[in-house]
């Protein structure tokens, strides 16, 4: 060990010098894989080679190449800060006490959301410290790649779900060098927020990853959304390689500049856009790895036997994706009811009218939020929570409701609303017109929800907090 403020730790990569802040050490940047540069781009993630002496671990390496977030305007702008070369790292935060005492601690290991296009475990909005600190957890963020690099499904060249591979990797790099900062490999919690909700379920399900995953966090799932069928990816492939103007060649993509294959994926993205669709043009591919089957058939299958489960969501997740469309806004009630055909068929009038009945003051667009809310993420979080109570897992399930007081876009509880509560990270967010004013209620609230989410990594379970029975409704433990 060096200095107490500025400690050393030993990995069989190599040494990291980090740095304490509070109560928590952290050491950010620490690369799990070797670049994805050169002949590694669209290729499967390589160990790291290591470094000789003394590694600082003082700043969070790039994000992996992203065009700007479909939710700026939701969560506040973000500066550039991407680079292909040295993306893949993992950030750790862990307790001052957990470095030397001798005692291993629990380990979240939580995966940003983002839609599989965009995000960064090394933005400040996810600085594990302070929640490390509160919990006595060790706490690990990581990056890993998204958009066409990610998820261009092109097998013959060895792409496919390239993004939930990095993410395999980094559940294998914690099960590796966990110990040295002071974590428990055996007591592993993999969550996430989101499509980091949706990556951590399938590496809590997927054979190849599932028995280093203790128990799982699952925070505003799209579960509803089904994985990408493999001939539908492949037609997804083609269209991009139209718009590159390449073959399906590696090296011809791997010679393009990043920048270019950020701006394709941009034109795709437009080309393929559908009001009300919140899916993106690349995302994992059922029968890829990482991805052997829905997790609807694992669950079925007992995947998730003998993990407990803590899933939840916020009160209005739609909002986040609806409220600033200018075309949903001024939907009429036929006109959600033809966009909502694409969700529910021959009932779209029948589900339409259900909630049009139970929101009398509703407008034809919250309405239509309303329906997506439920159906993208609320009705597959209590159906999986459902499951594995059924089975005798415990299950847990919670609802965010806290509102900004001022809320000009009618976002209530969106999407994302949960983060800077979690993490203690509110100056993360001067902009964020879904956090607004942060007082001493958000603080408290963002304790009381903190501490419940660090009780479960340390031990399965939460005091207080009833788990879901079998062939009963859920209990929704509120926040807000």
């Amino acid at each position: 060990m060096a200095d107490a403020e500025n400690p050393v730790v030993a990995t069989e990569q190599g040494r990291l010098q980090g740095v304490t802040d509070g109560g928590a050490v952290s050491f950010r940047g620490i690369p799990y894989a070797a670049s994805p540069v050169g002949g590694l781009r669209f290729a499967a993630p390589r160990p790291h080679p290591g470094w000789t002496g003394v590694r600082a671990a003082a700043q969070a390496g790039p994000a992996v190449p992203q065009g700007p977030s479909r939710l700026e305007r939701v969560m506040g702008h973000r500066v550039p800060d991407w680079d292909e070369d040295g993306s893949l790292t993992v950030n750790v935060f862990a307790p001052r006490r957990a470095l030397t005492d001798g005692t291993p601690r629990p380990v979240l290991l939580w995966w940003h959301g983002g839609g599989f296009t965009s995000g960064s475990g090394g933005w400040d909005w996810y600085d594990g410290g302070r929640l490390a600190a509160l919990g006595d957890i060790v706490v690990v963020t990581a990056n890993y790649r998204v958009g066409p690099l990610g998820y261009l499904y092109l097998p013959e060249i060895g792409a496919a779900n390239l993004g939930s591979r990095d993410q395999a990797a980094a559940l294998r790099w914690v099960r590796d060098h966990i110990a040295s900062f002071g974590g428990d490999p055996r007591a592993v919690t993999v969550g996430g927020q989101s499509a980091g909700a949706y990556s951590a379920l399938s590496l809590a399900l997927d054979p190849e990853t599932s028995g280093l995953v203790a128990r799982v966090l699952l925070q505003s799932g799209p579960f509803g959304l089904a994985p990408q069928d493999a001939g539908a990816a492949a037609e997804t492939a083609e269209a991009y390689l139209r718009l590159l103007g390449v073959p399906a060649d590696a090296d011809a993509l791997r010679a393009l500049p990043a920048d270019l294959l950020l701006s394709a994926y941009g034109r795709l993205a437009a080309r393929t856009a559908r009001p009300g669709d919140a899916a993106p043009p690349m995302y994992p591919v059922l029968g890829a790895p990482g991805m052997p089957r829905t997790w609807q058939r694992a669950l079925a299958d007992g995947a998730l036997e003998g993990r407990p489960l803590l899933v939840g969501t916020t009160a209005d997740e739609a909002t986040s994706f609806f409220a600033f469309d200018p075309d949903l806004r001024t939907l009429t009630p036929a006109a959600a009811v033809d966009l909502l055909s694409a969700q529910a068929g021959d009932r779209a009038r029948e589900v339409y009218d259900a909630y049009a009945a139970r929101l009398p003051r509703a407008t034809p667009a919250q309405i239509f939020t309303a329906v997506g809310t439920d159906t993208l993420f609320r009705n597959g979080s209590l159906e999986i929570a459902r499951r594995h109570a059924a089975d005798g897992g415990t299950a847990r399930v919670y609802r965010f409701d806290r509102r900004p007081a001022e809320d000009p876009y009618a976002l209530g509880a969106a999407h994302c609303a949960e983060l800077p509560f979690l993490f203690n990270t509110f100056d993360a967010y001067p902009d964020s017109p879904m956090l607004g004013r942060v007082g001493p209620s958000e603080r408290a609230l963002g304790h009381e929800f903190a501490t419940a989410v660090a009780e479960f990594v340390r031990t399965g379970s939460v005091h207080d907090w009833l788990p879901c029975e079998p062939g009963a409704p859920a209990r929704v433990r509120r926040f807000g």
